[in-house]
C-alpha cells in the first residue's frame, strides 16, 4: 500500500443483484478517476461479473489482484458463483441464483468489516425477492446485517438527500404493527442514532425535527395520545440530553420546513411517512444508510430497475452520493481510531 493510500478509507464494494442495474452503476462509478483516488476500493466480485458490468456501462472496469497496486483490488469470490446454467445469471428477473450471489458477496464484505480490513461498505441495489428465494428469512437486508454481525442494539435505516437526512422509529412492518413500535425507548433510540450519524457525516450541531404519528399531531388528544404520552416526552428527554431536537410536528407539513432548511434531519414514525417525501424531493439522488451497525453501510435508495438493464442508461446520482457518504463517514471513523 502506498503512503497516500494509507491515509484513505478502504471501502468494500459489491455489485448488488446481478439481474439489475447494480453492476452497470459500479462500473460507471469506477470509471471516474476522482472516485478511485478518494478511497482504497475492494471489489467483492469476480472477473466475469466485472466484464459484464463494463459491457453494460460502456466503460472498461480497471482492477488488480495485486494489493500493492494503485487500482481497485478484486477479491475474487468466484467460488461462490452458482454452477451450470445459473452461472451466467438471468437478467431482469428475481432469481435464487442472483440472490445467493448477492448475499455471498455481502457476507465477504461484512467479514472484512468485522476484522477491520475495510472502513465502510457500499453495495449496489438488491432485490428482496431474490434474497428471499436465496433463503434470507429476515424482512430486509438491515435485519440480515444485524444477524450476521451479531448486533442486538437499536438499528434503523436512514435515508439521505443532499442537506437532509431521515431516520424512522419503525421500518419494514405493516401499518397495523406501527403503533406497537412507537414506544418511548424506540423514539429515544432512533433520535440518538440520527443525531450520532449526522455528526459522523460532519455536522457539528445537527437540527432534528420529529414527526407526529397522528393527523394534526393528534390535535391535543382528539386524534390519539401518542404525541402527548410517548413522542413528546421522548423528544423532551432528548433535548434535555443536549440534542437540538423539536417536535412532534404534523407530518404533512414538516418536510416543507425541512426543505426550506429548518432541519438537517427528520425523525419519522414509519416507513412511508418519510420515504414518500424524500423520493418526491430527490429520487435520483437518494441514499440509504444502515444505521446503528459497527460499520457504515451505504446503498442507493432506489431499486434494481429491471426495466433499464443493459441499456447503459442507469442514473448514477444515487450511487455517487452513496459512495461519497461511505468515503466520508468511513474516513472520519478511520481518522478517529488512529
Amino acid at each position: 500500500m502506498t503512503a497516500t493510500s494509507a491515509s484513505r478509507p478502504r471501502i468494500a464494494v459489491t455489485l448488488g443483484d446481478p439481474a439489475g442495474i447494480g453492476p452497470e452503476l459500479i462500473a460507471k462509478l469506477l470509471s471516474r478517476p476522482e472516485n478511485t483516488a478518494a478511497a482504497d476500493i475492494v471489489l467483492v466480485s469476480d472477473e466475469a461479473e466485472l466484464r459484464s458490468a463494463g459491457k453494460d456501462a460502456g466503460v472498461p472496469v480497471e482492477y488488480t489482484t495485486d494489493p500493492d497496486a494503485d487500482l481497485p483490488l478484486l477479491y475474487d469470490n468466484s467460488t461462490a458463483r452458482p454452477t451450470g446454467a445459473a452461472a451466467s445469471f438471468k437478467r431482469r428477473e428475481a432469481t435464487e441464483a442472483g440472490g445467493r450471489w448477492a448475499l455471498a458477496n455481502l457476507s465477504v464484505a461484512l467479514d472484512m468489516a468485522g476484522d477491520g480490513r475495510v472502513d465502510a461498505i457500499l453495495f449496489a441495489p438488491l432485490n428482496k425477492s431474490s434474497l428471499h428465494l436465496a433463503g434470507m428469512t429476515e424482512n430486509d437486508e438491515l435485519r440480515w446485517f444485524e444477524e450476521v454481525l451479531g448486533v442486538t442494539s437499536f438499528t434503523s435505516e436512514l435515508n439521505v438527500l443532499p442537506g437532509l437526512w431521515t431516520a424512522r422509529v419503525t421500518s419494514h412492518v405493516s401499518i397495523a404493527e406501527v403503533e406497537a413500535g412507537i414506544t418511548h425507548d424506540n423514539v429515544v433510540e432512533a433520535g440518538l442514532l440520527l443525531d450520532r450519524v449526522l455528526r459522523e457525516s460532519g455536522l457539528e450541531a445537527p437540527r432534528i425535527g420529529v414527526c407526529a404519528l397522528n393527523p394534526h399531531a393528534g390535535e391535543n388528544g382528539r386524534f390519539g395520545r401518542h404525541e402527548l404520552d410517548v413522542i413528546g416526552p421522548a423528544v423532551g428527554g432528548l433535548a434535555a440530553r443536549g440534542l437540538d431536537i423539536t417536535g412532534p410536528f404534523p407530518s404533512d407539513t414538516i418536510f416543507l420546513r425541512a426543505r426550506a432548511g429548518e432541519f438537517d434531519g427528520v425523525l419519522t414514525m414509519y416507513h412511508d411517512q418519510g420515504q414518500i417525501a424524500m423520493k418526491l424531493m430527490g429520487f435520483d439522488g437518494g441514499v440509504t444508510i444502515a444505521g446503528g451497525l459497527p460499520v457504515p453501510i451505504c446503498t442507493p435508495a432506489h431499486g434494481t430497475a429491471f426495466d433499464v438493464v443493459g441499456r447503459g442508461a442507469a442514473n448514477t446520482g444515487s450511487v455517487q452520493n452513496a459512495f461519497d457518504l461511505a468515503v466520508g463517514i468511513g474516513g472520519r471513523r478511520k481518522a478517529a481510531a488512529v
